[in-house]
């Protein structure tokens, strides 16, 4: 009897163990294994407006970000993602920070060959995400650092989001701080101003003669006093996010957000250059193309500062959006988006996007996909030569002007759900390309190409 007794309690307690190892074995994991996404864009543009030259001249860039995404599942409920990126690009506008650096005359039409020319951007974001065992919860945490030749940025923030009606309904919540820090770099001829103390005939400008708007040698020019004089060198972001998803039936699902953003500190941009319509203008180069001076074909002169661009020290900024995704048929869906923005400098915009994905094969899926943009300009935004010495706050920065923008995009998608290209441990689990055309009505258009590779390990 007691030896029945001992084999029905070992009997109990390896039962009891099983049940335990079937469910760590059979609990469905928030991510089944590691996976490795690598992509790479490419982006050109061109116009004519460049806020490092005061509101004209080339704004021809050039940029190539390659970033690399690892997820690693660290149990059945976590997830730790590690996201580093780095962004190499080429620029005329801010090449023209020195525009005599490499050439005796510049303009704001010809790109320095000086070392602002090129920089290079990197980041590193680190992310970690907890799923409770029903899944309808989740926690997450972020922290990154970001950093390039004249600005630093360290990031942190954390999230909920809860899922209910049989998981049918989500609400998130997230919140996020970027603490930044400038180290300005001022345009050549206000920083040779700053060092030389105002002297016209030491450093950079000796033997250097400055020309007035008839081409006579003059030695008048000042910029507004000041530029340099502001101490506080951080900028810091704080957000606040919402959101709401709900899956309408079989086939249709919407989702709503809004964001609520709060900048404060040094929000201008020390290295833009503001020309005032009210005072007298300056030039380096040659006088006979000082009445060309606003015409690409000028390609030797070039007009000193008035001062930086100057903004407010605060922004507050809304944006509301929603999504609705429809599934039409084993062959197409239609995805939607819609957002609404506006800010306490002025800005108010629309965003409109639809694509229209399309299965062509099992495993090809077309993307075809149109943006329209539209936004009024801030408070503080004016032309080349039309804002004025008088105003506390002033910019010629294109991107804070009024402009509407229309993008056609083309993607195409490779899905291998078995994986059977592989490299070493890796399975390649899709494959993604997009193309997309961006124009503005103020003359900036622009071109990207994108590529994207997932791995999964096996």
């Amino acid at each position: 009897m007691k030896n029945i007794l001992t084999l029905v309690v070992l009997f109990a307690i390896g039962n009891t163990f099983a049940q335990q190892d079937s469910t760590a074995v059979y609990k469905k994991r928030v991510l089944e294994t590691t996976e490795v996404d690598f992509l790479t864009s490419y982006y050109s543009q061109d116009g004519d407006n460049a806020s490092v030259t005061g509101g004209i001249g080339s704004e021809e860039l050039t940029d190539f970000t390659p970033t690399l995404i690892v997820s690693l599942p660290l149990s059945a409920d976590e997830v730790l993602t590690i996201d580093a990126g780095i962004s190499s690009y080429s620029s005329a506008s801010s090449s023209n920070l020195d525009p005599f650096d490499g050439a005796s005359e510049g303009s704001p039409w010809v790109a320095s060959s000086g070392a602002s020319q090129q920089d290079t951007w990197a980041s590193l974001n680190v992310g970690y995400s907890h799923s409770s065992d029903d899944r309808n919860n989740i926690w997450s945490a972020n922290v990154s650092f970001a950093n390039e030749f004249d600005y630093t940025s360290i990031g942190f923030g954390g999230g909920f989001a809860k899922l209910f009606n049989e998981k049918n309904t989500e609400i998130g919540v997230k919140a996020n701080v970027y603490l930044d820090t400038w180290k300005p770099v001022y345009p050549i001829e206000l920083d040779a101003f700053k060092q030389t103390k105002g002297n016209l005939n030491q450093g950079f400008f000796q033997g250097i003669d400055i020309l007035d708007q008839n081409g006579s040698v003059s030695t008048n020019w000042s910029p507004v006093t000041g530029f340099d004089l502001i101490k506080d060198k951080a900028r810091n972001s704080y957000s606040l996010s919402f959101s709401f998803s709900q899956i309408l039936s079989k086939k249709a699902q919407m989702a709503l957000f809004f964001d609520l953003v709060k900048q404060d500190g040094w929000l201008a941009n020390p290295m833009q250059r503001v020309y005032f319509g009210d005072v007298d203008n300056y030039y380096v180069g040659n006088a006979a193309s000082i009445a060309n001076y606003t015409s690409s074909s000028n390609k030797d002169v070039f007009q000193l500062a008035d001062d930086i661009e100057r903004l407010p020290d605060s922004r507050f900024k809304i944006p509301l959006g929603m999504r609705f995704n429809y599934y039409i048929n084993e062959t197409i869906s239609l995805r939607t988006y819609y957002r609404y923005y506006f800010d306490d400098w002025g800005i108010n915009s629309h965003t409109a996007n639809v694509e229209l994905p399309i299965k062509i094969t099992s495993k090809f899926t077309l993307y075809p996909s149109y943006r329209f943009y539209n936004q009024t300009a801030a408070d503080y935004f004016a032309p080349y030569e039309e804002n004025v010495s008088t105003s506390e706050f002033y910019t010629s920065d294109y991107d804070l002007s009024k402009f509407s923008a229309n993008q056609y995009g083309f993607g195409v998608s490779y899905t291998d759900i078995f994986t059977n290209f592989k490299i070493w441990k890796f399975g390649l689990k899709n494959v993604d390309f997009k193309y997309h055309n961006y124009k503005r009505n103020t003359g900036l258009s622009a071109n990207i190409f994108a590529i994207g590779f997932k791995f999964v390990m096996d």
